[in-house]
């Protein structure tokens, strides 16, 4: 007897259970975290005086891994910077094969695979002025620290590539353009 109410009630508790709407989730555990009252990112919010939801990070602060860089995209910081910087990377097959690939990844498509200026972005005409060729007498003749620089902040019409280059890598570009392509 006991064992057939059992049977009853649990069938009974399946029945009731079961629901034939797909788009019900039952009962909510915790709705004040279910229903968010989140605001979206472009939206006004009432809890800020300027009521914008964004808000710009504290001033001074870094993202993390970012150094910050001392010299802006001016002839004066490119050539201070090239006196106070200097490759502390080896010149050894490992950093070479380094900044191999990220030449490869990151100059190539501008400067060429032989870094004269003819890369495809320009002799498929999809950018208009021609790249710096980094085999000239001019390239040759800056420090490497410059060299840093203008990777970092950009320089002439080259846009800056700090953000996507880190450090250690661009010294290894920089050594790779020395021993590969200027030779």
């Amino acid at each position: 007897m006991n064992r057939s109410i059992l049977l009853i009630s649990i069938a009974l508790l399946a029945v009731i259970s079961c629901d034939r709407t797909r788009s019900s989730t039952g009962w909510d555990y915790m709705p004040d975290m279910y229903y968010s009252n989140a605001y979206e990112s472009y939206t006004a919010n009432p809890n800020f005086e300027d009521n914008q939801t964004m808000r710009t990070p504290v001033e001074g602060t870094v993202p993390r891994e970012m150094l910050p860089f001392a010299w802006e995209k001016t002839d004066k910081d490119r050539l201070a910077a090239g006196e106070a910087l200097v490759n502390p990377l080896e010149g050894n097959d490992e950093n070479l094969a380094g900044g191999r690939e990220a030449y490869e990844i990151f100059c190539i498509s501008c400067h060429g695979p032989k870094g004269d200026g003819q890369g495809h972005l320009f002799t498929s005409q999809r950018y208009p002025y021609p790249p710096a060729n980094l085999t000239s007498d001019n390239v040759k003749a800056l420090k490497d620290g410059e060299i840093y620089h203008s990777i970092t902040v950009g320089y002439g019409i080259m846009g800056a590539h700090g953000a996507m280059i880190r450090p250690e890598d661009r010294w290894k570009i920089i050594l790779y353009i020395r021993e590969n392509l200027q030779k």
